[in-house]
């Protein structure tokens, strides 16, 4: 193959752009990304090998071996790992800098336009662009690689200005070999940050890497006394440098420590190392566990949520090992989804190192760990719910939306996710506008409400204003905020909770008891009764727009307000599903009128004056797009509208 240039794709120019200029501080970050990646190279070739022995090529002893050259101002960085083809590289590393190239540019726009320091926000590894990061300390990059199993390696070259070049060479070894020509400011005496400096490099690693588990090793030069026969320094000896081949990092699993000798720094570390994390983690579980099935397992909540934690692309799963040895890195069949957020590793001599993934999915030790876990986190959140309300609230602001997502899903999946989680979840409320439990909320009711109150909106102001919470705030009840689209879901699903069902300010029948809202039931229906042909005719004039139109008990002071029926979809989830481009879900629109309000006189003198007035019609449609704004929902005619309210304002 003839040498090739290509160009770069348009994000990955940018990315290169802001790493050759170095605008980060903490450039040592880079020895740590390339060596996570040999790891993961290595990593996937184990994995490979369990089933195919023939692509070990007869070599079982996995390495990353570092070469500092002072004199040529290199550092090599190479492993036996899997290696890649051709196209592999052109993907990986050429054109294709994945999802994580755009998020890691808008996150990096983000911090510029709200003035916080850019140096102080090292996201890379929070990306998955670590390669990259070679080129915050080289000027050019030279990556020799082969594929395990082909006979072809492959050369890519670049300097990082917008090109790259890759032509076919030779490779005795399966694996990649990446040289970086580092820049002036890294390598010397006089240096700020000599990366070809052994023991800085051997700090770095101890630092960074220590828990890797495949040897990274690095020769080393040290002096050595000449001594005599006792053991003596000879007199006059001068020393003599030798170089001797050394292991840098300790390989030994922080998960096989006793927990007691662990301090929270070490956890974190190995967090951010293991799993190419910037933040530090909220919340650690080391566990260990002898009986039926025996395991070790390390797992961490995430300090913040994965850019694309509810995206297709992103992959769940915790790390599975059987006696220290990686056999699989997204293990999903460990963890229910609604818990897609944690990370962490899973280690049992129970299982076998050549399990497949079928029979890994029947596994019954497999299933049994995965319970236990579901268990031990469940207990933990419910604790901390309970005596570090903060810290749970912390959590929630996090990652709540999974469990509420998790609810939803038993619709589909059935389970008993939904009893296992609903003691967990939080709304804010109309009550001080603090975030409470349903088992709060149920505490507080008065013993006349009967059903547990929830309205949906954008935000709390929306909700606040809308004409249905009068009647609920007048009363002293407590209302559920539902401002994700998924809160209304989670509800439904629920649809009761301690034998109290959830109601909807917006469909159906509010159901209050109390004898104040009996009399006034009793009034509306009188005045419905008298007003049952102006009724018919406001339903006549908007026709299919509404399947109801009738006067409300629920409105004080305002003059309209549209809800749905008790049965099918709500407005806000009609809503939801138009914003997913699946408008086949319809809400059924009752138009609610105030029967107390100036505007409801003046409807009835104009209906008195005939049904097929024009003026009659206007003040029925302006009602009802009033009352589609005031949900939030556009008009479908906005110009009509418009002229309708400047006829009227004319007059």
């Amino acid at each position: 193959m003839a040498k090739e240039t290509h160009e770069f794709q348009a994000e990955t120019k940018q990315l290169l752009d802001l790493m050759v200029h170095s605008i980060y501080t903490n450039h040592e970050i880079f020895l740590r990304e390339l060596i996570s990646n040999a790891s993961d190279a290595i990593d996937k070739l184990h994995f490979e090998g369990l089933t195919n022995r023939a692509i070990l090529e007869g070599e079982e002893d996995y390495e990353i071996f570092l070469v500092p050259d002072a004199k040529s101002h290199t550092l090599t960085i190479s492993d036996n790992g899997i290696g890649m083809t051709k196209a592999e590289v052109i993907e990986n590393i050429g054109t294709i800098a994945k999802s994580g190239t755009r998020a890691f540019l808008e996150k990096l726009k983000e911090a510029k336009e709200s003035e916080a320091s850019v140096s102080d926000k090292d996201m890379i590894g929070q990306f998955g662009v670590g390669f990259y990061s070679a080129f915050m300390v080289a000027e050019k990059v030279v990556m020799v690689t082969r594929r395990a199993g082909e006979k072809e390696a492959v050369r890519w070259e670049s300097d990082g200005s917008g090109t790259f070049s890759i032509e076919s060479t030779k490779k005795d070894k399966r694996g990649t070999t990446i040289t970086l020509y580092l820049s002036k400011a890294f390598y010397g005496n006089k240096a700020e940050e000599d990366f070809t400096d052994p023991y800085r490099l051997e700090r770095l690693v101890k630092k960074y890497s220590d828990y890797v588990r495949y040897p990274i090793r690095m020769n080393v030069e040290r002096e050595e006394w000449p001594k005599d026969k006792d053991g003596k320094i000879l007199e006059n000896a001068k020393p003599e440098k030798k170089v001797e081949l050394k292991t840098l990092n300790s390989m030994k699993p922080l998960w096989v420590r006793d927990k007691k000798d662990i301090t929270p720094e070490e956890y974190n570390e190995f967090y951010k190392t293991q799993f190419r994390e910037w933040d530090d983690p909220m919340d650690v579980f080391h566990t260990k566990a002898e009986g039926t099935v025996e395991y070790t397992a390390l797992l961490y909540i995430p300090g913040t949520a994965p850019f694309n934690l509810y995206h297709a692309d992103y992959e769940p799963g915790l790390q599975l090992y059987s006696r220290h040895v990686f056999i699989m890195d997204k293990c999903k069949d460990l963890l229910p989804d609604y818990l897609r957020f944690v990370k962490g590793l899973v280690d049992s001599p129970d299982l076998s190192l050549n399990i497949s993934r079928e029979l890994l999915q029947q596994s019954r030790e497999l299933k049994l760990i995965g319970r236990n876990l579901e268990k031990n986190i469940l207990k933990t959140l419910a604790k901390a719910l309970k005596d570090d309300r903060a810290h749970y609230e912390k959590f929630w602001e996090t990652f709540g939306k999974s469990l509420k997502i998790g609810i939803y899903g038993t619709v589909y999946s059935g389970g008993d996710a939904k009893d296992k989680l609903k003691d967990l979840i939080l709304f804010t409320t109309s009550k001080e506008k603090k975030l409470a439990s349903l088992k709060e909320y149920v505490a507080r009711m008065p013993e006349s409400q009967k059903k547990i109150y929830y309205a949906t909106g954008k935000d709390q102001g929306i909700i606040d204003a809308l004409p249905q919470m009068e009647l609920l705030r007048e009363k002293g009840l407590e209302v559920l905020y539902l401002t994700d689209p998924v809160d209304e879901f989670t509800i439904e699903a629920l649809h009761e909770y301690e034998g109290k069902s959830f109601q909807s300010i917006s469909r159906g029948d509010l159901d209050l008891e109390d004898a104040e809202s009996q009399e006034e039931k009793k009034e509306t229906e009188k005045v419905a009764k008298e007003s049952s042909d102006l009724l018919k005719d406001i339903k006549e004039v908007l026709g299919d727009k509404v399947a109801e139109v009738k006067v409300s008990s629920r409105l004080k002071s305002s003059a309209v307000c549209l809800v749905a029926d008790e049965q099918g979809p709500s407005l806000s989830m009609e809503q939801t599903f138009a914003d997913m481009d699946n408008p086949m879900f319809k809400a059924k629109r009752i138009l609610e009128i105030n029967p107390h309000h100036p505007l409801f006189q003046r409807l009835t003198k104009l209906h008195e004056g005939g049904k097929d007035g024009q003026e009659f019609k206007d003040y029925c449609d302006l009602l009802y797009t009033q009352a589609l704004l005031i949900e939030g929902i556009l008009p479908e005619n906005p110009v009509e509208f418009a002229d309708k309210i400047a006829k009227l304002m004319a007059r």
